[in-house]
């Protein structure tokens, strides 16, 4: 008889729906971790036979799940929560957020920013998230705290901030950034031009050099409004899609954030040249900036994952909201209940948005080989009773209160609710601090 192997951690649950192959669901399995890899996953009895751990853990009314990807938010925006609400999408930048910015974003605001936002996603079952926002090396400090997972953003705009002077100084220090975080097993970079309506044709061309020197994602916002569009076609004699068209940004490197006023043509196009939709339902929803037509991307052959957007558009991270908003407005918008099922909105949640990343290969699914990147849900709740398909329950019925167990690369960073690597009370200490900082400038004004 063999004698069990030797692993570090054995997480045993009454359900295991590893994404691959899509609607699958493994009922009283086990999965096997050590380094950081899931080694294994196979019915409970044989795991007990096979492993021996050096932890186990029995979560008998749980289902495990890849960790949820936010495909696309401003983390450090968690502290201008609230700040501005109930307002489009133009006055609340310029009027509002603009302005907050300019008087307060530094490098301690952005690190104590995404840190709460980081504690905010683990507690909601996110492990990994694309972020866009200045002083990236705040945002990489913070996550490396969490012991989190990131895609960061290398932001480029043409207009200066405390951060930088112009496009050509941001990108120059989002390289250098990356060039000292190159390779780190929780780090990836984008490139991260803020809107076609804040950056020139010359600095999207050098984007798409270094992108495709680098093998880089492309993360920028698009066609989110209809002004947007209406502006472009003054300025440019072109929508916003065209004109990245003609620069040659279209393809499988982009994710384009939003995409809510697009033609089928657009849509067409886009999904022939392999590139990826961010849908944030949740902010466009409160920016009353419209519809994205989700369903019928994803049926064209597109790439679609979800967004949470920053908190201060939202105003929360939770991706739990976002999977049900996505699989209840693509049924309302095509008079179809069959549209975008819950196995699918789960799938854009996770790996859709590992895809985006280039990341599919390591994390967004459950499988042999790839990096323990896993959230557990509890099912005990009167709420989720009774059961009958646990992947509905999870898009229709569950929230990030029934969130019990993160891990990142095999290390629990929740455990039972609670987080392992971040201070609670630290974090809300520097939010009140960040709240009267703010407070005060509003009073002034």
């Amino acid at each position: 008889m063999t004698d069990p192997v030797k692993i570090d951690t054995l997480v045993e649950a009454r359900w295991i729906i590893p994404v691959e192959p899509a609607g699958k669901v493994l009922e009283n399995h086990a999965l096997a971790i050590d380094q950081g890899v899931i080694k294994a996953i196979v019915p409970s009895d044989e795991a007990q036979a096979r492993f021996d751990p050096r932890e186990r853990i029995v979560l008998d009314h749980h289902a495990l799940i890849p960790g949820l990807i936010n495909l696309h938010t401003h983390a450090a925006m968690t502290l201008m929560r609230g700040l501005a609400d109930d307002l489009p999408l133009m006055e609340w930048l310029n009027n509002h957020i603009w302005p907050a910015e300019t008087t307060h974003v530094d490098a301690g605001f952005v690190f104590d920013g995404t840190r709460l936002a980081c504690a905010e996603m683990l507690r909601a079952g996110v492990t990994c998230f694309n972020d866009m926002y200045f002083f990236p090396e705040a945002a990489v400090q913070a996550v490396l705290a969490s012991g989190m997972r990131a895609a960061v953003g290398m932001i480029a705009i043409d207009f200066p901030t405390a951060y930088a002077s112009d496009a050509d100084d941001y990108l120059a220090k989002g390289l250098a950034l990356r060039d000292d975080y190159n390779p780190h097993p929780l780090l990836s970079f984008c490139f991260a031009p803020h809107a076609p309506f804040t950056v020139s044709d010359r600095v999207f061309a050098k984007i798409l050099t270094y992108a495709e020197q680098l093998d880089l994602p492309i993360h920028i916002h698009l066609h989110e409004t209809v002004d947007e569009v209406t502006s472009s076609l003054k300025t440019h004699g072109m929508r916003p899609i065209e004109r990245m068209h003609k620069l040659g940004l279209l393809g499988p490197n982009l994710i384009a954030v939003h995409m809510i006023h697009v033609t089928a043509d657009e849509i067409e196009l886009m999904a022939q040249l392999g590139c990826t939709v961010a849908h944030c339902p949740s902010s466009n929803l409160k920016l009353a900036s419209g519809f994205a037509p989700a369903a019928t991307m994803l049926g064209a052959g597109m790439n679609v994952g979800l967004g949470t957007d920053g908190a201060a558009s939202n105003n929360t991270l939770r991706m739990f909201e976002e999977m049900r908003l996505a699989a209840l407005l693509a049924k309302g918008q095509s008079g179809r209940a069959d549209a975008l099922p819950a196995w699918q909105a789960l799938q854009m949640a996770t790996l859709n948005g590992a895809k985006a990343l280039g990341l599919d290969s390591v994390i967004g699914s459950l499988l042999p080989g790839k990096a323990a990147d896993i959230t557990a849900v509890d099912f005990s709740s009167l709420e989720l009773a009774p059961c009958y398909d646990p992947i509905s329950h999870l898009v229709y019925a569950a929230g990030r209160e029934h969130v019990s167990h993160v891990w990142v690369n095999g290390k629990m960073l929740l455990n039972r609710s609670e987080l392992t690597t971040l201070d609670e009370r630290e974090l809300l200490r520097r939010a009140g601090f960040w709240r009267e900082q703010m407070a005060t400038t509003r009073l002034g004004q």
